[in-house]
């Protein structure tokens, strides 16, 4: 039973589950403390070592179902007619004899000893089903079947050809079968590659180029990012003279004293995060990345950091209100309509863009604030407003500028990115979802 315990291991990590090795050393105590008679103690006590959160346990319980569910073979009609016309004969194969017979149960094992045999496990494509229905049928012993289906047919013994009609009517009911096993073994050992192929594919697609129908996927991995990021970039405790007692701490450094605490250890929330202000572009070329990126800056937690919104096309506007009365998603698309904020969607103007938020926000940047640019940096060949991104960027802690189209793009037609990039530090491609992670992480990277 261990090296099925190891499969369903396996199992729950190629469905996201993970497992470490001290983990997998509990389920193995524990799998033999409460041993394999009671279906339901094992599944709960496999479930209190394995699963760590409620969505693991949704996955592992999903797993556990499919796993040790019998994998006896269907009832259905397998072609043999009645009576004692089907005589066993000591020439005939193994597998013939248990079809002939019926013997579902030994059909059962010698199909589950062959999917181990050949490793199933390693199944990883939907590509490699036909290979692996082929291969346990190989192991079962499918070519001395078809010996015997080929002889009795060319025999003139009576009862030859209805034996040999059988054994093939009888042979495409198991290899129904087996393929419908193969088809569950990759739902479990496999569906996750499937996903992880697609996730890594959007990652590297141009956000231009994402259909609506993968918004949602989307979403989801910008939340696994997120996590990831805040993880790395949540506030740390540091030590002080005051504040929260810290109370490992302070018994850890006054063991010396064998009891009393006469040193004790204080710790107390760093106060500094970033203060971000995003200005971005919501023309019909910058939409896109507009999008993910928003999703992305709003879903990290406000203890990592604090966002304010300014939106533009022919003017600005500010739209951070849109997103403190609204769910993220919904603010989003309410912003990408235009519903709740002045923007006039003509032809983009970062000129006069950045002269409103001069004019009307410029006190909200000190040196703490870093200022996040979104845009392609196609002004239409008006005035680019140079020297107001220059009076900003005296003004704060840094410009970070992120432009959708490649650097070679940058300065050809009416791109005035060349004449923004002394007053950017740094100015970075930022057109799919692994630029938008690497950029965030560097945006939540305090500097000292």
């Amino acid at each position: 039973m261990e090296r099925t315990l190891i499969e369903f291991i396996t199992a729950l990590r190629r469905s996201g589950v993970r497992v470490s090795v001290s983990e997998t050393l509990d389920a193995f105590r524990t799998a033999e403390l409460v041993g394999y008679g009671n279906r339901e103690l094992l599944k709960d006590a496999l479930a209190a070592t394995l699963a760590k959160s409620l969505p693991e346990r949704e996955t592992f319980l999903s797993c556990f179902s499919c796993f040790f569910s019998r994998n006896d073979l269907s009832e259905t009609d397998w072609g043999l007619p009645d009576g004692d016309e089907l005589e066993l004969r000591g020439e005939d194969a193994p597998l013939s004899q248990m079809l002939l017979s019926g013997n579902l149960p030994g059909l059962s094992m010698s199909m589950m000893n062959a999917s181990r045999n050949i490793d199933l496990t390693a199944i990883r494509f939907f590509t490699q089903k036909s290979f692996y229905v082929r291969k346990i049928l190989n192991d079962m012993g499918l070519e001395r079947l078809e010996q015997d289906i080929r002889r009795l047919k060319k025999s003139d013994h009576p009862g030859s050809k209805e034996k040999g009609d059988a054994l093939e009517n009888a042979r495409q009911r198991l290899f129904e079968n087996v393929r419908d096993f193969v088809e569950k073994q990759y739902d479990l050992f496999a569906r996750s590659v499937s996903d992880e192929l697609i996730e890594n594919y959007l990652k590297e697609i141009r956000l231009s180029n994402v259909e609506r129908r993968d918004f949602q996927r989307m979403q989801v991995i910008i939340r696994r990012m997120v996590k990831r990021l805040q993880d790395r970039h949540s506030r740390r405790r540091k030590k002080a003279k005051k504040g929260r007692l810290d109370f490992r701490k302070t018994l850890r450094d006054n063991t010396v004293y064998q009891g009393p605490l006469f040193d004790l250890r204080w710790k107390t929330k760093r106060i500094e995060r970033p203060d971000i202000v995003a200005i971005c572009d919501l023309s019909r070329s910058v939409e896109a990345v507009a999008r993910f990126m928003l999703l992305f800056l709003y879903s990290l937690n406000e203890a990592v950091a604090r966002i304010r919104t300014f939106v533009f096309c022919s003017n600005l506007a500010e739209a951070s209100p849109i997103f403190e009365e609204y769910e993220v998603e919904e603010a989003l698309d309410r912003l990408l309509r235009g519903v709740g904020v002045p923007v006039m969607f003509g032809r983009t103007d970062y000129g006069r863009a950045l002269r409103d938020f001069e004019d009307g926000w410029i006190d909200t940047i000190t040196k703490k604030t870093t200022v996040l640019v979104l845009g392609d940096a196609r002004s239409n060949f008006g005035d680019p407003g140079t020297d107001v991104l220059k009076r900003i960027h005296h003004r704060c802690k840094r410009v970070l500028w992120l432009n959708p189209e490649p650097p070679s793009f940058w300065g050809t037609g009416d791109s005035e990115m060349k004449r923004y990039l002394p007053f950017c530090r740094p100015a970075r491609e930022c057109s799919t979802l692994s630029h938008l992670e690497r950029v965030v992480d560097v945006l939540l990277t305090v500097p000292r």
